[in-house]
């Protein structure tokens, strides 16, 4: 197992790192194959330096991966339907954002997923042998997080591999909001 070093860098922003010498040396890679959960929305943004890190520390593979889950996407294989503007729309941003991690020197694939983006999301991790799922999550409570959390909620209960929670901010910068920051 790698040595795990907890670092602070930038504001408050905490990073995983290991010796590049242990993965150069051919010894066992924590993560080979991390899972990126996106949802084409800003809130990836606050995800994708996350992963950009993680991936060039331990020279993992990325797998960008968007779930479609409109009408169509999920009724797509069983009624032959067409590719829609939004199933095109998300596979252009997924290459868009595949091509940007690949300039910076990162091993990346893209897949666009149709149907219930919690299953979906834990069929991918399991047929591509991944070691993370890195997903972004929006701080609801309570009845947001019953409508919107749910597929967090399922894939962090139903995974066998570790999931990498980072918050979406509303701000760049800030990932936390003061409010939410205990006062004495």
């Amino acid at each position: 197992m790698l040595p795990i070093v907890l670092a602070r860098e930038g504001k408050g922003c905490s990073i995983l790192t290991a010796r590049p010498a242990e993965a150069a040396a051919g010894r066992s890679v924590m993560y080979k194959k991390i899972l990126v959960a996106l949802e084409n929305s800003r809130a990836d943004n606050a995800l994708l330096p996350h992963v950009a890190e993680l991936a060039g520390h331990f020279h993992s593979q990325l797998l960008l991966l968007h779930v479609a889950d409109g009408w169509v996407a999920r009724n797509f294989e069983q009624m032959k339907l067409a590719e829609s503007e939004e199933m095109a729309e998300d596979r252009a941003y997924l290459e868009k954002t595949a091509a940007e991690l690949r300039g910076k020197g990162l091993q990346v694939e893209t897949r666009l997923a149709l149907g219930e983006p919690s299953t979906e999301i834990l069929r991918a991790s399991r047929q591509e042998d991944c070691d993370l799922i890195a997903m972004t999550t929006h701080g609801h409570r309570f009845f947001g997080d019953l409508v919107f959390g749910s597929t967090i909620h399922a894939v962090r209960h139903k995974s066998l591999i570790p999931v990498l929670l980072v918050r979406a901010t509303s701000r760049p910068g800030n990932s936390v909001k003061d409010s939410e920051i205990p006062h004495p």
